[in-house]
């Protein structure tokens, strides 16, 4: 297989700085919703990059389930990235969209969104997956799937006899944005790029970079 041979010309959109709205959040809500409407395959997935535990980056991919000042993705706090950011409470996330030729690409702070927030969203998912967040140490070595499986059942039983609870470990973040790029994909590599960083009076800047 010839790797170095595959590529692809872009050539659906343009992107044009005067164009965008003055807070990335917003051309992000823009944009998210354009994707909604293409169908764009697992449109809120986007990859959770964190600095590990040594020193290494560590990427994966979680779902964008809150926009509000922030990016609002939900997990088990003891998990490898919960640890990671525990340690170093900062990340990037990027979302790319290939049906549009289009990438976001976001950094900033990361912070626990509130219990009532965890607890709305967590009361939203099915049973299933509420018994799921109980059952799995996320990250952790297990003995077997069987053991994973005996477990649940465990925790099935548990709450036969009482309503359930959001896991105490599991929860919620927020990724508060201090830069933001869109991409949009150009013929010969020759892509568009803006940058928004945020200033210190919590105005948004917004710069165009070479592809």
């Amino acid at each position: 297989m010839n790797i170095s041979a595959i590529r692809k010309d872009y050539s659906l959109k343009t992107l044009e700085i005067n164009t965008l709205k003055d807070n990335p959040i917003d051309q992000f809500q823009s944009w998210l919703q354009e994707a909604i409407i293409a169908e764009v395959a697992e449109v809120n997935a986007m990859t959770l990059s964190t600095l590990g535990l040594d020193g290494i980056p560590n990427g994966r991919i979680v779902l964008l389930k809150e926009l509000d000042q922030g990016f609002v993705f939900f997990t088990n706090y003891k998990s490898e990235k919960g640890k990671e950011i525990a340690q170093t409470p900062k990340g990037s996330l990027t979302f790319f969209w290939i049906e549009l030729e289009r990438q976001v690409r976001i950094k900033g702070k990361i912070e626990k969104v509130s219990a009532e927030l965890s607890d709305k969203y967590f009361f939203s998912r099915p049973v299933e997956s509420q018994i799921g967040a109980w059952t799995s140490p996320q990250s952790q070595k297990i003995p077997s799937s069987e053991d994973l499986q005996n477990r649940k059942k465990e925790i099935e039983k548990k709450f036969e006899q009482t309503p359930l609870s959001r896991p105490p470990h599991w929860g919620g973040y927020r990724l508060i944005p201090s830069a933001v790029e869109f991409w949009q994909g150009r013929p010969s590599r020759l892509h568009d790029r803006v940058l928004y960083e945020k200033q210190n009076d919590g105005s948004w800047k917004k710069s165009i970079l070479a592809p």
